[in-house]
């Protein structure tokens, strides 16, 4: 799994607003997306593997992590999501 989120936090490197990208949590199948950047953020939903993601180019270092603000594909509202947990 190392080795998977390492690739994923590659290809967010140079990553701004408007990008597309897949979830991709090998270890559950899903990610969850949360109302404010962190652990103990409120969760809003998760999002099985493949769901596309829009980033906004916000980005938060929190609780070992780099969070991203994303634009849910679905319609929904932005929400924040663990960078390890979405990539290409």
């Amino acid at each position: 799994m190392k080795e998977m989120n390492a690739l994923n936090m590659e290809a967010l490197a140079d990553v701004t607003g408007g990008e597309i990208r897949k979830v991709n949590n090998k270890s559950v199948g899903y990610a969850y997306v949360r109302e404010e950047p962190g652990k103990n953020g409120q969760v809003l939903g998760a999002l099985k593997n493949g769901t596309e993601v829009e980033t906004t180019g916000e980005v938060c270092k929190k609780d070992g992590y780099d969070w991203y603000m994303v634009h849910l594909t679905t319609g929904s509202d932005d929400a924040w999501i663990a960078g390890s947990l979405i990539g290409y």
